[in-house]
């Protein structure tokens, strides 16, 4: 697929993500680009990620082979509307969302099924904005694409192959195949892990202590209420009637467990811990996928420069550290230093120097 102008609306964390994994791989690319916040432009021709400084008019993006939609749903919505008189006949108009109803319908209702390709990339941060935004972002991510049965084949497979060369990795599914498996595996944990935090803040006294001894099962199945509240508040709204119905059954299950607890029937709670366990441990994650970390831990000696040698170290070797911290309720953690890394290769590469270096390194197995 010959792309020579690509435009985004919205370059936050996928927006800015996708576009630096383009010019990674196609240096010669012309970007355009508009967002929320003129700054964000501003920032993004500073570091020569785009050609235009200022906010973009909805005319500029004619000039467009390839228009990504990276904004909260609703907004993509309303801007395939504004684009379908402007963009070029051969001009493929995609969008990132986590819901794909109701801008399939849109497209429907414009008559730009041929031209409108659904896609969402399964990868991203509890982190957001361009500040955080990474070229690897994509690298063996999967890239949900959707079509409707009008769209050319031709034009979709060179749509997907161009995904495909950016590192990710396509799947083509219906939009309803889409939104009732996001659902199930996205938006729900997402519902879950917001409501956790709020039944712990609401429980937790003056003294903070709920807070204080959090361990690390808690923040991992919690980390994803981090999430942009606008965000998620576009999603619930948008795949509505998937996300009630799996609430309804989420209670349903947590309901086996309530009576299971309550008549102390221990078989049955042998029997669901370990159906789940068992499915669970079945899952595989490919490296880039969905909140992928790449963090290790390492078992220091508590005394004066011990921290402080751990972390030069990394940097004799030209390691970037993303995030560290002392880990204090080691329930169910290994290690006590947490070391969150910015790659795999830099993980890999902090592993064998620390190991030469006589410390002992664990990873966390998803």
């Amino acid at each position: 697929m010959k792309t020579k102008t690509i435009g985004f609306v919205g370059l936050g964390l996928i927006g800015g993500s996708i576009a630096k994994a383009i010019l990674k791989i196609y240096p010669n690319t012309r970007i355009l680009a508009t967002a929320s916040r003129e700054a964000t432009i501003e920032t993004a021709f500073e570091e020569r990620l785009i050609d235009n400084n200022g906010l973009l008019k909805i005319h500029q993006f004619g000039q467009c082979d390839i228009i990504f939609l990276c904004s909260p749903v609703k907004i993509n919505c309303e801007y395939l509307e504004k684009l379908k008189d402007v963009v070029k006949p051969d001009c493929i108009i995609t969008d990132v969302g986590s819901v794909k109803g109701d801008i399939t319908a849109v497209a429907r209702k414009l008559g730009i099924t041929n031209q409108f390709i659904g896609g969402h990339p399964m990868t991203g941060s509890e982190l957001t904005g361009l500040e955080h935004s990474s070229a690897s972002l994509l690298e063996n991510a999967y890239y949900i694409l959707t079509a409707d049965p009008e769209m050319n084949q031709d034009t979709y497979s060179q749509f997907a192959d161009y995904i495909k060369s950016l590192g990710a990795i396509p799947i083509q599914l219906t939009p309803e195949e889409h939104d009732e498996a996001t659902a199930t595996v996205s938006h729900l944990p997402h519902v879950v892990a917001a409501s956790l935090v709020n039944l712990v803040n609401d429980n937790d006294d003056e003294r903070n202590i709920c807070k204080t001894i959090a361990a690390g099962g808690f923040k991992d199945i919690t980390r994803i209420a981090s999430g942009s509240p606008t965000m998620w508040q576009h999603i619930f709204l948008s795949n509505k009637d998937a996300v009630l119905k799996l609430i309804g059954d989420f209670k349903e299950q947590l309901s086996y467990f309530e009576n299971s607890i309550a008549s102390g029937d221990a078989d049955e709670i042998l029997k669901l811990w370990t159906k789940a366990k068992d499915y669970r441990d079945s899952i595989t994650i490919p490296d880039g996928g969905s909140f992928k970390f790449f963090e290790l831990y390492c078992d220091i000696d508590d005394k004066p420069g011990t921290l402080v040698g751990v972390l030069q170290l990394l940097a004799n070797a030209d390691i970037s550290v993303k995030n560290i911290d002392i880990i204090h309720n080691r329930e169910f953690e290994p290690g006590v230093l947490r070391i969150e890394f910015y790659s795999q290769d830099s993980l890999d590469k902090a592993k064998t120097v620390l190991t030469h270096n006589n410390y002992y390194v664990r990873q966390r197995t998803n």
